[in-house]
């Protein structure tokens, strides 16, 4: 297998991965512009802006789009995140110029009729209206919102339904023509593909892009707190999070093996302490994600309200022990063969492929070798995982939030926060 990397005068990336033994190829444009890049005016206009790629175009309906690809029995898609947007596509091999074709158009001439931005308008909103129903989307976008208060990194991508409702095909324009620019742009493809073929296509379809930087973003400024609903559910969810380190961080495959260590797994500490000894809830992890200048490591759980008081106690007791005490080298090794498995495993998978490539290229302008990675989890060990999960709840005011447990919900909120600011305030060592 085989991977290729080409620059056109423009400043767009063109990446492949051969994959001879497939028959598809997985493909599409990734985007360095996300909800991130957003103004307070804008916000909700990146996710929206992808919704609106596929209602047609100058030269295709929405009707139009959905046919041609799938005439072939190809798929089309798209995803919008806090620093990147993503339109992509998996086709047979011999689909591969309908398909960018089909990008190419959708990128650079969208249509954006009025009619079918109302249309897409109340879609959203009804998608924003259902996160008011999940209790863990609730969740999630309070600690958001505490951990970057006042901050496009810090509100929802899907904005809000006053500034949905706001935006008008001009505004599209405008955000599309300041920042979707070439040399932003990964086109990356993995799968059956011919990497000459793919870049002369390129060329002849992405070439005239405007070349521009577009817009740059404020750093991140992490705050912390604690925020909470009484709104009532079935299930509480908690919510405890630090700043964590950023992609680009020396400890960031460091803080991805505590977290595996931690909460990653059946074998973890918190799914064997506080499920499967104590019985204190149903579901229980960390994730540890990053970005380009920050990041977040975060413990989630869902359990009756009146097991919350337990739960936080018990939770911020492993967290204590963990930044006191150096895990076992068994623990290690078998979180790191766990992250590695992963990584590796999704790499198996065309789409997961040209993701990773793309990703690569956006936050580092090269393509990193995945046996260096490898080396940087091996060099992992209990010492360094103790004094990152020691720096996490020692170097940041925690971010907190909790739904579900009614009224209580604020009371137990500020119990976590005073239980790990303590942590925070006097950090004990091994």
């Amino acid at each position: 297998m085989i991977t290729d990397h080409t620059q056109l005068p423009n400043g767009l990336r063109v990446v492949s991965h051969h994959m001879p033994h497939l028959e598809t190829v997985s493909m599409g444009m990734w985007i360095g512009v996300g909800a991130r890049h957003e103004s307070s005016a804008e916000r909700g206009i990146s996710h929206l802006l992808e919704h609106m790629a596929f209602k047609g175009t100058q030269t295709r309906t929405a009707k139009d789009i959905a046919e041609e690809i799938e005439a072939v029995g190809g798929e089309l898609n798209a995803a919008t995140g806090l620093e990147s947007t993503a339109y992509f596509s998996k086709v047979l091999a011999n689909d591969v110029p309908l398909a960018l074709n089909i990008l190419a158009d959708i990128l650079q001439r969208p249509q954006y009729a009025p009619e079918e931005l109302e249309r897409e308008r109340e879609v959203i909103l009804q998608e924003i209206a259902a996160t008011r129903d999940s209790p863990e989307e609730i969740a999630y976008e309070m600690l958001q919102e505490v951990a970057f208060p006042d901050q496009a990194i810090g509100r929802p991508i899907l904005g809000t339904a006053d500034s949905v409702s706001s935006f008008t095909p001009a505004d599209l324009r405008r955000f599309l023509q300041s920042n979707y620019a070439a040399s932003r742009m990964v086109l990356s493809a993995a799968g059956k593909i011919d990497h000459a073929q793919l870049v002369r296509h390129a060329e002849a379809l992405f070439g005239r892009m405007n070349g521009g930087d577009g817009a740059q973003v404020e750093s991140a400024r992490y705050a912390g707190g604690t925020r909470s609903s009484i709104k009532p559910f079935e299930q509480s969810h908690l919510l405890l999070a630090f700043e964590g380190p950023s992609y680009l961080n020396e400890n960031y495959y460091t803080a991805q093996v505590f977290s595996a260590l931690f909460g990653g797994g059946m074998s973890s500490r918190l799914f064997q302490e506080v499920r499967e000894r104590r019985g204190l809830c149903y579901s229980i992890y960390s994730t540890c994600w990053g970005l380009a200048d920050t990041g977040i490591f975060a413990v989630h759980a869902a359990t009756g309200p009146q097991m919350m008081e337990r739960l936080i106690d018990v939770v911020t007791g492993e967290l204590r022990r963990a930044a006191e005490t150096a895990p076992s080298t068994v623990e290690v090794a078998r979180a790191k063969t766990q992250l590695k498995a992963g990584l590796l495993m999704g790499l198996e998978g065309s789409f997961s492929r040209a993701e990773f490539m793309a990703r690569e290229l956006l936050l580092f302008d090269r393509l990193i070798d995945m046996d260096k990675i490898i080396e940087r989890i091996e060099a992992v060990t209990p010492e360094k995982v103790r004094g990152v999960a020691a720096g996490l709840v020692s170097s940041s005011k925690p971010s907190v939030s909790i739904v579900g447990a009614g009224r209580k919900s604020a009371s137990y909120a500020a119990m976590a926060d005073k239980l790990l600011a303590a942590e925070v305030a006097a950090p004990r060592v091994a």
